[in-house]
Parts: C-alpha cells; structure tokens; sequence
C-alpha cells in the first residue's frame, strides 16, 4: 500500500528502518544521545519552570502538525517539520528536548520512523535544524517585528534545507543511494516543501508576537496560563483536519519510489497505532482524529514529565 487519496496514511515522513546501514545507525545514535545529554544539561544550567506548559502545548502542537501533509508539486507534499518553531520559543536545548519527544513517540506508538534509525531522525528532524534555526535567530532578535519574521521565513526554509542535506549524505555513506542522485534529489524536493515550513512558523511565531509577545522574553509569566486554552483549541483544531491531509508521498518517499530504494524499507517489528489509526476504528477519519488526540496528549505528558526531570535535576 501507498497512499490513500482520502486519508493520508502517514507513511515515510520520517526515515525507516532499511534506508541506512547499521553502522550509519549507530553512529547517528551516538551522536544523538550526545546531542540530547547536551540539551539536558545546557537546559537544566538556564531551567525557567514558567516554560513547561510551553513547552508541553507546543510538543502536542508540533505532533499534531506534523499529521498534515500539504501538496507541493508533482505528486509530492510535505509537513510541518516544526523545530525551528520550537528553537525559537523554548530556546534550542528545550526545543531539542521537545523535538525528541515527539519523534520518539511516533516512532514506539505509531510506527512512524523506524527504531534503529531513532537517532538518526532525532538528528535530521529535531537536532539539526533546531540549531540552524536558533543559530540564526540570534543574529536578529533585536530586530523590529517584520524585519525578524521575514528573517525567520529564511531561517525556517534553510532548516529544512539542512535537514535534507543531512539525510542525503546519511543515504550516500549507507551506500542506499549515491551522492550525485541522493544530495541533488533531496534538495531539489525539499526546497518547496522548506517554504510550508516557513509559511507555517511564521504564521504561528505572528500569531504569537501579537496575543502572547511575553512568551518570547524572559518575563513569560507575565501573561498568566490563559494562553494554555488557545494553545488547546489551535491543536484540537490541526488535528480535526488532519484526516484531510494530502495522500502525496512526502518528500523522502517520493525519492526513494523515484530513484529506486523505496524497497529497502522495512516493515515495524510491531504495531501498535499503525498510520495514526485506531485499529477498532478501522482507516476512517474518526480514527484518525482518536489516534492524533490520544498521541498529541501523551506527547505533551511526556514532554512535561521530561522537563520537570530537568528542574528534578538541577535542584540536586
């Protein structure tokens, strides 16, 4: 099965296990994990508790996003990638944290992503352009408001250009496919999907900088918790239309059916939530909605029970 043209069935958003070598595997875990113990560490030395419900909100937001393709061109769509988002309201190592969440959760419940390629996606969706993003961003926070969202319009496209770069050469040393077909193919695809994704965080960073421009300084307390029910409403929203989302293979799957190793994928050892379905539900949009609510309130869990961790922490 391919794709639905009614109900998108999530399928390659993510790499799958298959697409790299063990080796690359490993080494993409490795590196992983000295991304997240940085991020825990850096994040634990500047912890503002203020931002848990944030950053809660904002892990369920981007999981929900994350459900909706949108079309691009020829056949193809992408999704919200969301950790430039993230990087720049919770800062890069909360961002990284969030980002982690929410791809280890599609990976363990959904089947979305494979397990031994975890790391490598936690690189290529959470790490990667979280830094690119918030490296950016710095040079422009003291910025009028227009001058930062165009800014940020670029630093979203460039994230995601980097998060493609990043796979094509993890393609190429996996020996999947090679250099001169992976880097040129990826890019290509990916320089319009990179334009949704700075649509979207700029829409969502405006939206933010005129309701709540508090919960980008230090003093995000001050605009209270009411902020939480809009964040609920934005997300139950996505996820209501979110079986309507576009049936076109993303960007990655497009390549590899185009340039023949979509083959390589492998199946999950177990399913659990399959395609971001109930299994009782059956493929409706019923189940769909149940299975993105049910992810988008674990995601935001866990993301809040890793943040206190951190505050746990940093008070030892």
């Amino acid at each position: 099965m391919f794709w639905n043209p009614i109900f998108a069935d999530v399928l390659l958003l993510h790499v799958p296990d298959g697409f790299l070598s063990l080796g690359i595997a490993l080494v993409c875990w490795v590196l992983a994990a000295l991304a997240v113990g940085l991020a825990v560490r850096q994040a634990r030395g500047s912890f503002d508790e203020r931002l848990v419900p944030l950053a809660g909100m904002m892990a369920a937001f981007i999981f929900a996003g994350q459900m909706i393709n949108f079309p691009v061109a020829g056949g193809t769509s992408g999704h919200l990638l969301g950790a430039s988002l993230a990087s720049i309201v919770l800062g890069p190592w909360l961002g990284i944290l969030v980002m982690t969440a929410v791809i280890a959760l599609q990976a363990l419940l959904f089947q979305d992503g494979g397990l031994v390629v975890m790391g490598a996606n936690i690189l290529i969706m959470g790490v990667v352009p979280a830094l690119v993003t918030y490296g950016l961003y710095r040079l422009v926070l003291q910025q009028e408001r227009r001058v930062q969202l165009a800014a940020v319009a670029g630093f979203a496209w460039l994230s995601v250009m980097a998060a493609a770069l990043f796979t094509a050469l993890l393609l190429g040393f996996s020996g999947t496919s090679s250099f001169r077909i992976a880097v040129p193919a990826m890019l290509g695809i990916h320089a319009l999907i990179g334009i949704g994704e700075a649509l979207v965080t700029v829409a969502a960073l405006s939206f933010i900088m005129r309701a709540r421009p508090e919960l980008l300084t230090e003093s995000a307390a001050a605009g209270g918790r009411g902020w939480i029910v809009g964040g609920v409403v934005v997300t139950l929203l996505v996820l209501l239309l979110s079986p309507f989302a576009s049936g076109f293979p993303d960007g990655l799957e497009w390549v590899a059916e185009e340039h023949g190793f979509l083959q390589t994928a492998l199946d999950a050892p177990y399913e659990l939530l399959p395609d971001y379905t109930i299994p009782f539900l059956g493929e409706t949009a019923l189940s769909t909605i149940v299975a993105g609510l049910v992810g988008a309130l674990l995601v935001a869990a866990l993301t809040v029970g890793v943040t206190r961790l951190v505050r746990g922490r940093q008070s030892m």
